[in-house]
């Protein structure tokens, strides 16, 4: 996955990504039935795969709730908004620990353990914290600031061992890439499918690229006519200044920067470039009521979509793994191959937030499943006051499992009852304008985060030994 922050003093965050119950007949009921059917069936693995993630997603409870905002602990913050309670825009798991950050700036992380707020990572009284980045290569989260004091114009990132925030010690890292001025229109892009990081100096015009695992710089590329670089496994396709016909493009090699393929793409002339994108030896190009063209790079085989067919997306999600890509458009999600064929259309996966907030949707790590919030009943034209967590098959298009607060099996976990905190939400209001969600799946546990500032953990609630094998 690629995560993008660009340095203007208060845009929404922006991400490149580069990813009730049913009835069963008694007999179903025994172990060795339910074994032996499964051995015979014509499906095989897949519908032994499908049965197991409908069983994973099964009696999901509320079970704990952890709040952002602290009075008392935000009365040393300069910042009035800081101050105040902000929506949940973006979550982060490791280790046991759950990290929320608010639109305001303010990042609270909270123990799985004890079921507590362990500490805020703002170390500074006028720091917004823009963005969080889970860096698995040394098991550290980054986090990626701005400051009043610089006037929000700068962005400034910092690296933090998880094992020190658990201790309760955000201080203890050190900043990141201090060399570096990511100014308007500088950013960085963390590529954790390379274990690269990407830096752009506005005010040099120098593109650096930094080893994920130790920070130190590999390379830099300098050329003012770069308009943009897209990141793909194993390569970059840099975009140049587009001439009347065409565009200029090189692919370069992730790990030295070396030139792999220089050419140019013909270009409609006077029509406005809508995409142009990279996925491994594939050239997605898109113009404004044009047909989607993708190129094999290595033969200049060319492949072309009906614009009719192909509508411009909102976003993409790209699925290594299984070779496809997934597009967004008007709450809508369909998954397409690279010889331009529509693979899947979701039968019921009618997304809450018509612009894609990716922060809402997680794609597994086998990319076999998609999480998001949805509308709870996509056939009802009225205006819905609470949505529902619904899990689907990427591969099928088929719905696995929905969370909905409707659903008289939904509700507060009985484990929930020894916890040392509080749950003031209802199931209802736990769903209600969910503005942020994580799956755990060490854990098998859903995050959502609300407009009020409130973490919201569901998990599978404890079952009889005879439901727990599909």
């Amino acid at each position: 996955m690629d995560k993008k922050i660009q340095s203007s003093p208060r845009p929404s965050c922006g991400r490149r990504i580069l990813a009730g119950k049913r009835q069963r007949p008694d007999e179903s009921k025994n172990c060795v039935k339910k074994l032996l059917r499964r051995e015979i069936s014509r499906a095989g693995n897949w519908a032994f795969n499908r049965s197991n993630s409908q069983e994973k997603f099964r009696n999901f409870h509320l079970q704990e709730e952890f709040d952002t905002h602290d009075p008392k602990a935000h009365q040393f913050l300069k910042l009035p908004f800081l101050k105040k309670r902000s929506r949940i825009v973006e979550i982060v798991a490791a280790r046991d620990t759950v990290f929320a950050l608010t639109h305001s700036g303010i990042c609270a992380a909270f123990s799985r353990e004890t079921n507590k707020r362990i500490c805020f990572l703002n170390i500074s009284s006028d720091e917004v914290i823009r963005s969080l980045f889970y860096n698995k290569n040394n098991d550290s989260l980054i986090t990626v600031s701005v400051y009043a004091s610089d006037n929000f114009s700068s962005l400034k990132c910092r690296t933090t061992p998880i094992e020190y925030i658990r201790r309760g010690q955000p201080d203890a890292g050190f900043p990141l890439f201090e060399s570096e001025s990511l100014r308007w229109p500088g950013f960085v892009e963390f590529d954790d499918v390379n274990g690269k990081v990407l830096t752009y100096s506005a005010q040099d015009r120098i593109y650096k690229v930094f080893d994920l695992k130790n920070y130190t710089m590999l390379y830099s590329i300098s050329d003012k006519h770069v308009q943009e670089i897209k990141i793909s496994p194993g390569i970059m396709l840099l975009i140049f200044d587009k001439a009347p016909s065409h565009v200029p493009l090189k692919i370069l090699s992730i790990e030295d920067g070396s030139v792999l393929k220089a050419f140019n793409h013909l270009l409609h002339r006077n029509k406005k470039v809508d995409f142009i994108e990279q996925f491994n030896e594939k050239l997605l190009v898109k113009q404004e009521n044009e047909n989607l063209q993708i190129l094999d790079v290595r033969n200049s085989q060319l492949t072309e979509v009906s614009r009719t067919e192909f509508m411009t997306p909102s976003a993409f999600i790209f699925l290594y793994e299984n070779q496809l890509f997934l597009t967004f458009r008007n709450r809508t999600v369909a998954v397409w191959n690279f010889r331009g064929e529509l693979v899947t259309s979701f039968e019921d996966h009618l997304l809450w937030y018509p612009d894609c907030n990716t922060n809402n949707i997680y794609i597994t790590s086998e990319q076999d499943l998609i999480i998001s919030y949805c509308k709870a009943h996509p056939d009802n034209c009225g205006e819905e006051a609470v949505g529902s967590i619904n899990i689907s098959n990427i591969l099928t298009g088929k719905c696995l499992a929905k969370i909905r607060a409707d659903d008289p099996n939904v509700g507060i976990s009985p484990r929930a009852r020894g916890n040392s905190s509080v749950i003031r939400s209802t199931v209802q209001e736990a769903l209600e304008d969910v503005t942020a969600l994580f799956y755990d799946e060490e854990r098998n546990e859903i995050y959502t985060g609300n407009r009020h500032g409130l973490v919201h953990t569901l998990t599978r609630s404890p079952v009889m030994s005879h439901d727990l094998i599909a």
